[in-house]
């Protein structure tokens, strides 16, 4: 084995003597937030735990308002740096921020090296000014376990930064209530387990006239590897155990009292332990520290919503099977966003139209060749449209026109044997709310996805796999949320090895990523990665810093003594340890 991870790598050296000990620099590529660098700035520790046998046993502190960055809530921004070193073996797992139990952050761990890992992610939250303008409850949910073959611990800090207004850095634009759509536990992460569907009971404010819900949602367990499901139809003309069923297709919904208000196709997310790990260091993959959202106007629904009664709101995922079903589990939460009327009289109005099927029309194709070679095709389109009338207590009319149009499609190529998984997959959409002819929310996005992973022997215990993956999204959150194009572009490589000797692998992975907002702000960098080494980064733009930071070096031969890999469909159960 140790002979065919030389060659693949071209070297025809020996790993004797060979160390590493540098601390490796984890990072997803990323812009800096958006913030006024000059702004007077305050900045304070909200927590500082390490993470070690950690499961159900989440960081939980009570947070107090600075006051000495202006008036409470009054800031031009928010920022929060969460750092993180770890050394030893341990997976990747899964961090949940919840503030006044609304999840603001959902994050994921690199897998560490014996020598040791460090990474710090800076994230803006203006968002959530109105949450921080409040005392209250913050809980980080980070479930580690420590066991034999596991002992590596996630030591996080996490701090907060508050830029304060000025003439020149106006108070950043807000709204006025944030309701949660959590399990409103706040003694550890809110997010819910699906299936089964979720359900909260919600009360809006009666003078509410506009509501932007955002949804957070990822795959974990079965679902971890949703775009590599297959076909019910198909699956039993695979082997026992190549992968599990209830398809690719995975639709995230938004029900107000039973009826779809919204829908999102979910980025793929790959976290670090996923197929190749060596593929995703020093580079993870995009999003892994930093989970997309989703964004849906809701305000069509305030003539239903600001009577003063609780409605029912609802979260789930849906399959494109005829019973709708996926596997165990997705961890969904969301957020209604509000926005009030000055005046205290309730909000009337109707819903003019209501054009919404209850699920994506879908469609499944194959073949099963005579060499057992089988292609399956999964197809979606969605289609919303929406419109309401809205009267606020002050008077002012709002004609709200609310439209969805996505498409989606899977490929999978199970070849000499399923030897050969591939997968190529598209989704695409465009979103789109106007509020008397004003764009007021706009998504148009494309989530390109390919992967070959093949096998390279009977036990299954070398592989390799190419990723190229992207995320394209132009998209206007709400009036209050700055509105922005990203484009990154990641194609990555890898081999990995199981061995009772100690599980090893190398990796290469190349990004493109540009930023531009409508403020004007922009971020470009290309930056490349081989052997953990990286090999060209390009900074460019005027969110880029200007200082450089020189990244350690590792001797491409040292040998990590990493975790064994999770793979598409739990085909990690038939290797060794």
């Amino acid at each position: 084995m140790l002979q065919r991870f030389l060659q693949f790598l071209g070297l025809g050296l020996s790993l004797a003597s060979v160390s590493r000990s540098a601390v490796l620099v984890d990072f997803q590529v990323a812009q800096p937030p958006p913030l006024p660098q000059d702004a007077e700035q305050c900045t304070i520790q909200i927590l500082e735990r390490t993470f070690g046998n950690s499961y159900g046993d989440p960081e939980i502190v009570q947070y107090t308002p600075p006051t000495d960055c202006g008036p409470v809530g009054s800031w031009a921004g928010i920022s929060l740096n969460f750092t993180v070193t770890s050394n030893g073996t341990q997976y990747d797992r899964l961090g949940i921020f919840t503030f006044q139990n609304v999840e603001i952050w959902r994050t994921s761990t690199p897998e560490p090296t014996y020598d040791g890992i460090i990474w710090t992610y800076l994230k803006d939250v203006t968002r959530y000014t109105p949450l921080f303008s409040e005392p209250g409850t913050f809980i980080l949910e980070l479930d580690n376990i420590i066991e034999t073959g596991l002992n590596g611990q996630y030591a996080t800090t996490l701090h907060a930064t508050f830029y304060a207004s000025s003439a020149a850095h106006p108070p950043a634009p807000r709204a006025n209530t944030i309701i949660p759509v959590t399990t409103l536990a706040n003694n550890t992460g809110d997010d819910a387990s699906v299936p089964p569907i979720f359900s909260l009971n919600v009360t809006v404010p009666q003078n509410a006239v506009q509501i932007y819900a955002e949804l957070y949602a990822s795959g974990n367990g079965d679902e971890e590897f949703w775009y590599y499901n297959t076909a019910n139809e198909y699956l039993s003309d695979l082997p026992s155990g190549t992968t599990y069923g209830n398809g690719p297709f995975r639709e995230v919904r938004m029900l107000v009292d039973g009826q779809v208000a919204g829908v999102a196709f979910p980025y793929a997310v790959i976290f670090t332990g996923g197929i190749i790990p060596s593929s995703w260091q020093p580079i993870t993959s995009y999003g892994a520290l930093d989970l997309p959202t989703y964004f849906i106007d809701l305000t069509p629904f305030v003539p239903v919503l600001a009577d003063g009664q609780p409605h029912n709101i609802s979260i789930d995922v849906v399959s494109a099977e005829t019973d709708h079903a996926i596997n165990d589990n997705w961890y969904v939460s969301g957020n209604l966003q509000v926005v009030t009327d000055p005046s205290s009289k309730p909000t009337t109005g109707k819903i003019t139209v209501y054009d919404v099927q209850p699920y994506a029309q879908t469609s499944t194709t194959g073949s099963v060749g005579a060499n057992g070679d089988v292609n399956v095709t999964v197809s979606a389109t969605r289609s919303i449209h929406i419109e309401s009338e809205i009267v606020s207590g002050s008077g002012q009319y709002t004609y709200v026109t609310w439209t969805q149009n996505l498409e989606y499609s899977n490929t999978q190529y199970y070849l000499d044997d399923t030897y050969v998984q591939n997968v190529a997959q598209t989704a695409t959409g465009s979103f789109l709310s106007t509020h008397n002819g004003v764009v007021s929310l706009s998504d148009q996005f494309s989530y390109p996805l390919y992967i070959n992973l093949t096998l390279l022997n009977s036990e299954g215990t070398e592989f390799s796999a190419v990723f190229d993956h992207s995320y394209n999204r132009n998209s206007l959150p709400s009036p209050f949320i700055l509105g922005s194009t990203i484009a990154e572009h990641q194609y990555a490589t890898g081999f990995f090895v199981i061995s009772s000797e100690g599980n090893y692998g190398n990796g290469t992975n190349n990004n493109t990523f540009s930023y531009v907002d409508l403020k004007g702000n922009t971020y470009y960098r290309t930056v490349d990665a081989a052997l953990d080494n990286i090999t060209y980064d390009q900074i460019s733009g005027s969110l880029a810093t200007g200082n450089t930071f020189e990244f350690p070096t590792f001797n491409p031969l040292a040998h990590l003594s990493v975790t064994i890999p999770r793979l598409p469909g739990g085909r990690q159960t038939k290797f060794g340890n």
